[in-house]
């Protein structure tokens, strides 16, 4: 008998029969004898509609009460913890809900975005013991002072990764309308091939660069308290064989075995959700950097990938990413409170960019994947603009129009649509 936490998105709790498919599939796995504890998120379009009513009555979305706001947004998980509890009650499986404030799961006061600091598990192990599916709904929590709180879009993922660590669960089984993690975006690449395992490291990579499978503070969270997690389909039947379903999908794990590290490269991700700014003629002294990306972080945008070119006749030209959609803020900051304050000539925004990256812990004992990747794409003509790296992962900035052809070739240079080889000896 194994303790398992199952999460499910938004699609597969979309509709009243979707949600009586995911209670005949988690009554399937309590008679074979386990344990389950779910979190699933708002049924698919709920949050955007209940926020919706919010900017109805006030379009001004800064003079909102962030309070206020997650008040709104946390009562869809609500309805699906209730409905779903229901829905198993029907077909003879006890079942009891509770909303996070209940369990309790405490966060700070960050409303909005709050971070899970503890969470009881007393009442969750009592009704486990008493043979009820426990539900508990994802993306929220409570602070200090009894105040609703949520995690951020994603949240349900990390709520369903921090329950499985705090319970110290078997496994934390992420049901998707995917069928696990690919090798890329098969949208893109059709050649691409789903992993049957892939490194934490590798997939918090990933989900930072771009992949959605998985948000990616829940992968961080599995990576700190060692919760083994798998990615696998809610679109297949419910009455599938037990023993298929468990092994199906992709395992995140934090076992680099043998046979995992055949392959160099596992996966090529990509973001198009990127801009570029270019700070010219920059005065090159001492604390510069500082002074161009202090007032960048003061007005609250994240910075990405960040180049200084070689000092020329005591002045450089200093690039960094940004999100697409901060690009007009960050601009506005540069221009008004950074130009003037260190002497830029000019600053130049291009948001016709994007990012592609080739992911795989494999480079820690291979050379040669920067110049094969760089050449691939020089073959190509693709030029790029910006580069990158860590221990497992070379990114680079090229023209957006370039994106599905570097990823296609970058797919195909690393062998990614063949199965990794293990070698005889």
């Amino acid at each position: 008998m194994a303790l398992v936490v199952h999460k499910y998105g938004g699609t597969s709790m979309g509709s009243v029969e979707r949600i009586q498919n995911v209670a005949k599939r988690v009554a399937k796995w309590v008679k074979a004898g386990h344990q389950v504890v779910v979190v699933p998120s708002a049924m698919s379009g709920e949050t955007n509609r209940l926020l919706g009513l919010a900017k109805d009555i006030n379009p001004d979305a800064g003079d909102m009460s962030p309070r206020e706001l997650d008040a709104i947004a946390s009562t869809g998980e609500q309805v699906s913890v209730g409905l779903l509890s229901i829905a198993l009650q029907a077909i003879g499986q006890d079942a009891v809900s509770y909303a996070g404030w209940q369990v309790p799961i405490k966060t700070n006061s960050a409303f909005t975005k709050a971070r899970i600091e503890s969470i009881d598990d007393k009442r969750i192990r009592a009704d486990l013991e008493a043979g009820r599916v426990v539900i508990i709904t994802g993306f929220q929590g409570v602070d200090v002072n009894n105040n609703i709180t949520t995690l951020g879009r994603g949240g349900s993922d990390t709520s369903a990764v921090a329950v499985a660590a705090a319970i110290k669960a078997d496994e934390c089984l992420i049901y998707t309308d995917v069928d696990g993690v690919y090798t890329t975006d098969p949208r893109v690449e059709p050649n691409a091939r789903r992993l049957d395992k892939v490194t934490f490291e590798e997939m918090l990579e990933m989900a930072s660069l771009g992949s959605k499978i998985l948000q990616i503070r829940s992968v961080e969270f599995a990576g700190k308290y060692r919760v083994k997690t798998r990615v696998l389909s809610s679109l297949t039947p419910h009455d599938l064989d037990i023993n298929v379903e468990a092994h199906s999908g992709t395992l995140i794990t934090f076992e680099e075995d043998e046979t995992m590290e055949q392959a160099i490269i596992s996966g090529i991700a990509f973001s198009r959700d990127e801009a570029k700014i270019t700070l010219m003629q920059v005065p090159d002294t001492p604390g510069v950097a500082f002074k161009i990306l202090g007032p960048i972080a003061k007005a609250n945008i994240d910075v990405d990938m960040i180049i200084q070119n070689q000092s020329t006749n005591g002045t450089t030209d200093f690039s960094f990413t940004v999100g697409r959609g901060e690009l007009k803020k960050a601009m506005e900051v540069l221009e008004t409170e950074v130009k003037p304050a260190v002497g830029a000539q000019q600053v130049i925004g291009d948001a016709n960019v994007c990012k592609v990256s080739a992911v795989g812990i494999g480079m820690r004992s291979h050379v040669g994947v920067a110049s094969l990747m760089f050449e691939t794409l020089a073959k190509s003509g693709v030029n790029i603009q910006m580069i990158s790296t860590s221990e497992i992962k070379i990114s680079v900035v090229i023209d957006d129009k370039y994106l599905e052809l570097a990823v296609r070739e970058l797919h195909k240079v690393f062998d990614l649509e063949q199965e990794a080889q293990v070698e005889s000896v």
